[in-house]
């Protein structure tokens, strides 16, 4: 392998253990907020706590799945690299500017195919 793959890898697998930090992390106050849930009347709509509690458990849900999706993107990226297909637009086939690639290191579309595409001008 070459420096440029061997960087780019050891950036995914940085990113990749960030987020499986970040992952832990949510799953712990998921579950602090489950166990508060189990603490409290469970009767929501009239509980002046309940509603809060539904909502945090539904608001940490919903970046716990966010999270997943943003560790499967990167494992994505890591298969491949292995492949030797990084950096290549998965859509037009041509490669994804290295600016993209450094803001998003999981990008597997460039620029132009991600953009969603131009309405008429009014």
């Amino acid at each position: 392998m070459d420096s440029h793959t061997d960087a780019v890898r050891e950036r995914l697998e940085g990113e990749r253990e960030q987020t499986l930090r970040r992952l832990a992390g949510l799953t712990g106050d998921f579950d602090a907020v489950v166990a508060a849930s189990r603490d409290t009347n469970a009767d929501d709509e009239h509980d002046p706590e309940g509603a809060t509690i539904a909502f945090e458990r539904s608001q940490v849900g919903a970046v716990i799945a966010q999270t997943r999706r943003g560790l499967a993107e990167i494992d994505a990226a890591l298969a491949r690299l292995d492949a030797g297909s990084y950096g290549v637009c998965e859509q037009c086939g041509e490669p994804i500017a290295e600016a993209r690639l450094e803001a998003r290191p999981a990008a597997r579309l460039c620029i132009a195919c991600a953009s969603p595409p131009r309405r008429g001008r009014r």
